[in-house]
C-alpha cells in the first residue's frame, strides 16, 4: 500500500512541476495575498487630512489646535480663513475634516456657564473612517476641557485631584495594528485555496485525459489514490503557512505567542478539512473548468465574507452568522488568533478542531457515496 501510495505521489509532484504556471500560482499567491492584506489593506486610521478654520485666532484657540491635534492621527494640510472654501475642500477629498474654532472662544471660555460650540465637519463617505476620526477629535478636545476646567479650579482656590484615574492597556495586540488581525485569517485563506482548487483540479484531470480509465482497472485503491494526489498539495500548503508565518514576523512583526505544536495540530486539521471539500468537488465535477469555478466560489468567497477574517460575525444578522459556518476557515481562524496572538491552551477553541473534523468526516463520506453510485473513481 505504502508503495503505491508513493507512486501516486511522485507522478503528482511530478505533474506540479510539469505544469510552470500552476506551480507559479501556488507559490507566488500567498507572496500576493500578503502584500495587499499587509500593506493594503489596513482599518487603522492615521494622518486623517485637517484643514482648520479659526475664526478667533487667540492663545485659547492656538491652545485648543495644540491639544486636538497632537497625536500621529492628524495631518493639518492648511487654515482656511471663508466659508465658502469648506464645500470645495470637502468636496474634492482634499480634506477629510475642518476644524471650525467661533469667533470670541478665549473671552467666553472662562464666563459663559454655556459650553462653546466648535464644530468638526467630517467626510462621512466611509462611516467607519469617519467614526474613528469623531472618536480622535473627541479625545483631542476633552484632554483641552479638563485642561481649562483644572485652571478654572485652580484660579478659584480649589485642589483638585482625580477620584478615579483612567489607563486603558489593551491585550494581545498593545498597538492596535490591524495586520496582527489580518495576517492569522491570511494564513487560513490561503491554504483553504490552495487545497480545494489544487486537489479538485488534480483529480478532474485525471477524468478529462481519459487516464482514469487506466486507473479504474489497476490495482491502486481510492484511499490510495486520494491521499497520494493529496499528499504533495497538503505538503505544500504548510510550506505557504511557513511562508506567511516568517513573512508576518519579519515584515510585520506578528509572532506566535503559543504552542507551535498546537499550531501544527490545528493547521492539519484544517487542511484535512479542506482537502475533503477539494475531494468532493472532483467527484461531481467533469470538467476542469466547473471544479475550478466551484472550487473559487466555495472557497474565496465564504472565507472572504463569512469566516470573520475582516468583517466580525458578532455584528452580522443571526441569520447570516447561521449562515457563517459552512465554511471551515471560520473554525481555523478562530483557532489561528488564539494560538498566534493570545497564546490560548487547547481547551479555548478545541470545539473548533471538532466542528473542522466534522467537514471532514461528512465531505468525505458524501465523495464515497457518490463516487459508489457513479460506480468510478473520483
Amino acid at each position: 500500500m505504502l508503495n503505491r501510495l508513493i507512486a501516486v505521489s511522485k507522478k503528482e509532484i511530478k505533474q506540479i512541476l510539469r505544469d510552470k504556471k500552476m506551480l507559479g500560482i501556488l507559490l507566488g499567491f500567498p507572496a500576493f495575498l500578503l502584500i495587499i492584506f499587509g500593506y493594503a489593506v489596513n482599518f487603522d486610521v492615521h494622518h486623517v487630512k485637517t484643514v482648520i478654520y479659526d475664526k478667533d485666532n487667540s492663545i485659547a484657540s492656538k491652545n485648543l489646535i495644540k491639544e486636538t491635534f497632537n497625536s500621529e492621527y492628524f495631518d493639518i494640510i492648511g487654515y482656511i480663513n471663508k466659508d465658502s472654501e469648506i464645500k470645495y475642500l470637502l468636496d474634492e477629498k482634499i480634506a477629510q475634516a475642518v476644524l471650525i474654532i467661533p469667533n470670541n472662544l478665549e473671552r467666553d471660555i472662562y464666563k459663559k456657564n454655556n459650553p462653546i460650540k466648535v464644530q468638526v465637519l467630517i467626510d462621512g463617505v466611509d462611516g467607519n473612517t469617519a467614526q474613528a476620526i469623531k472618536n480622535y477629535f473627541n479625545s483631542g478636545i476633552q484632554t483641552f476641557n479638563n485642561k481649562i476646567n483644572i485652571e478654572l479650579l485652580n484660579k478659584a482656590g480649589i485642589k483638585t485631584n482625580q477620584a478615579v484615574k483612567y489607563e486603558p492597556k489593551y491585550w494581545f495586540n498593545p498597538e492596535l495594528k490591524s495586520s496582527k488581525f489580518l495576517i492569522p485569517g491570511l494564513i487560513g485563506l490561503i491554504l483553504v485555496i490552495t487545497a480545494i482548487i489544487s486537489v479538485s483540479l488534480s483529480l478532474v484531470r485525471e477524468k478529462e485525459r481519459g487516464t482514469i480509465e487506466q486507473i479504474n482497472v489497476s490495482s491502486i485503491r481510492i484511499v490510495e489514490l486520494l491521499v497520494g494526489k493529496s499528499l504533495p498539495y497538503f505538503v505544500l500548503a504548510l510550506f505557504n503557512a511557513l511562508f506567511v508565518l516568517v513573512a508576518g514576523y519579519v515584515f510585520f512583526d506578528v509572532s506566535v505567542t503559543g504552542s507551535y505544536w498546537l499550531l501544527l495540530l490545528s493547521t492539519v486539521v484544517f487542511l484535512m478539512a479542506s482537502l475533503s471539500i477539494g475531494i468532493f468537488i472532483s467527484v461531481i465535477a467533469e470538467t476542469q473548468q466547473l471544479a475550478f469555478t466551484m472550487a473559487t466560489f466555495v472557497s474565496m468567497l465564504p472565507s472572504v465574507i463569512l469566516s470573520g477574517f475582516i468583517f466580525p460575525i458578532d455584528s452580522m444578522p443571526y441569520l447570516v452568522q447561521l449562515l457563517t459556518n459552512i465554511t471551515p476557515v471560520k473554525f481555523y481562524i478562530i483557532a489561528l488568533r488564539g494560538i498566534i496572538l493570545k497564546g490560548v491552551g487547547l481547551s479555548a477553541f478545541y470545539m473548533q478542531l471538532i466542528y473542522l473534523m466534522l467537514f471532514f468526516v461528512v465531505f468525505m463520506s458524501l465523495s464515497a457515496i457518490l463516487n459508489y453510485r457513479k460506480n468510478k473513481i473520483a
